[in-house]
């Protein structure tokens, strides 16, 4: 079920959290090897871009922030490029707070996304290792953000996915912080620091609660898919840019 309702909750005071894990982007080139590794090739959904692996022009860091670019530029026969810089085999986490302040491309066909994936999808697939969609944002809807998570019992492609969504149009013209608190029994979903979607744990099944297992964090930028590119894609668009300020993990004092 999706929901639209915008609850008024705000963010746990910053007292309560300690931070554990952060990127800042502050040096100018490649992004930090020692905290970021990536994806490469066609991953997923039927998307059209190709992910590259530390490629400067999609993946960079410059002026303090990262930038994921999205081109139409025939790399290595490749028609799209862009990519996906995640935390496998560098960092994960079964519990936290994390906090991404980004702003996302409005062209028609782009799909951006910040979210955590299962550490165990290698050995039992998705979507039984889990999934936790702090912002999703798809180009033909610009200025409406969604959170969603993913189990083997509830999921989009069984027709029981559990998610919400929230508009707020200048999500294409400024930064926002998007965040996720994640405890033992609750997934809470913030937007600049109001709350608007909530998952509370139903029982110990892995079916309905695989979220007391690591998961690692992925950035990226997607480009058409099965949801990105339900109402086309703007060639005229590229290059198009996914930029993120700072990212940060936190853990309870």
């Amino acid at each position: 079920m999706i929901l639209t309702m915008l609850a008024a909750t705000v963010l746990a005071p910053a007292a309560n959290w300690k931070l554990v894990w952060n990127d800042e982007f502050a040096k100018t080139g490649a992004p930090d090897p020692k905290k970021w590794t990536y994806e490469k090739g066609y991953i997923r959904n039927n998307e059209k871009q190709f992910y590259t692996a530390d490629r400067r022009e999609n993946a960079r860091v410059e002026g303090g922030r990262l930038i994921i670019e999205a081109r139409k530029d025939n790399f290595e026969g490749k028609e799209v490029t862009s990519a996906s810089l995640t935390t496998q085999g560098i960092a994960e986490w079964s519990s936290g707070r994390f906090e991404v302040r980004a702003k996302v491309p409005a062209m028609r066909g782009t799909w951006p996304a910040i979210w955590l994936l299962g550490s165990s999808i290698p050995t039992i697939g998705w979507p039984k290792c889990g999934e936790i969609d702090i912002m999703e944002h798809v180009g033909f809807d610009v200025g409406r953000i969604h959170a969603n998570i993913h189990t083997e019992a509830y999921n989009h492609m069984n027709g029981k996915g559990r998610g919400a969504n929230v508009v707020q149009p200048l999500v294409t013209s400024k930064f926002h912080v998007y965040a996720l608190e994640w405890t033992a029994d609750k997934i809470e979903v913030f937007m600049d620091g109001k709350s608007y979607f909530t998952y509370t744990k139903e029982s110990d099944d892995l079916a309905v609660w695989p979220f007391n297992k690591p998961h690692y964090l992925i950035l990226n930028l997607a480009i058409g898919g099965a949801w990105g590119g339900q109402q086309g894609i703007d060639d005229t668009g590229y290059p198009t840019r996914f930029e993120v300020d700072y990212v940060r993990v936190f853990q309870p004092k």
